[in-house]
């Protein structure tokens, strides 16, 4: 899809290292001929971010805590002072505290709980409303990340797939709230994948070598393949896709039962 972002512009958040899904995203956007702006959140991570976001030849950087009201509205106004219009907004931010992603989802704590959610599922209402009056030109795209989670018991994903599951939701009643102004909102949904957050949930590593093995494709997902589906949904070749949730795991979700040989 060369070329099919030519001409738009748009903002990844969640970029925390080079092995993030908001990079292989931000990369593919790039490759496709989009003009990318990065948001991170302190300063450990700005220096982080700083040279990925230089090899793709951006200087936007935006320092943003999505919990707080008046550091994103600085982020959109520093970012309409630049841009007065952009084409697409990639939410790539969750966050559970490490120790309940282990054990059972029964003890899960009141205070994790509202964390979870306000950080991986109400963050994203919040970048919409502000994002929304940048895309009423010409429509533009929103998307954000999943996982089966939301939808199927993962072994120690616990407060995460709740919060999942409002976030695919949340996809859903924005893409009816913001279709009439042209703006698509669709999630991407990966398998495991060997990220910074990833890594974090009890039991990562065989969470990971299970789906590789036993997915339909014998595969877990790819940052590129992630992008590619990114670069399609923010497209024009997406113009008639929102309200969706689109998978990229090798085909587990179709899956029953592992494969014979790992019965």
């Amino acid at each position: 899809m060369n070329d099919a972002m030519k001409g738009k512009r748009g903002l990844i958040m969640g970029v925390a290292n080079d092995r993030s899904i908001a990079w292989g995203v931000a990369k593919a956007m790039h490759e496709a001929g989009a003009e990318l702006a990065f948001s991170y959140q302190g300063e450990a991570f700005g220096k982080r971010v700083e040279p990925l976001a230089a090899s793709l030849g951006s200087d936007l950087l935006l320092d943003v805590d999505v919990c707080d009201d008046a550091s994103l509205d600085a982020c959109f106004d520093t970012l309409s002072a630049r841009w007065p219009t952009i084409d697409f907004v990639v939410h790539a931010i969750a966050y559970s505290d490490k120790s309940e992603l282990t054990g059972r989802f029964l003890n899960t704590s009141r205070a994790n709980f509202k964390n979870s959610m306000d950080i991986s599922a109400y963050s994203f209402i919040e970048v919409a409303r502000r994002a929304h009056p940048m895309m009423t030109e010409n429509g533009g795209t929103l998307l954000t990340m999943t996982y089966q989670g939301s939808n199927r018991v993962v072994p120690n994903y616990n407060v995460m797939g709740v919060a999942k599951a409002a976030l695919e939701a949340t996809t859903r009643y924005l893409a009816n709230d913001l279709g009439p102004d042209g703006i698509r909102v669709n999630a991407i949904s990966p398998g495991p994948m060997k990220t910074l957050a990833g890594a974090v949930i009890g039991g990562a590593r065989k969470t990971y070598k299970h789906t590789d093995a036993n997915a339909p494709l014998r595969s877990n997902a790819t940052l590129e393949a992630i992008g590619g589906t990114a670069v399609y949904l923010a497209s024009d070749a997406g113009a008639c896709t929102t309200g969706e949730i689109i998978r990229v795991d090798g085909g587990y979700h179709v899956l029953g039962m592992p494969q014979p040989e790992h019965l």
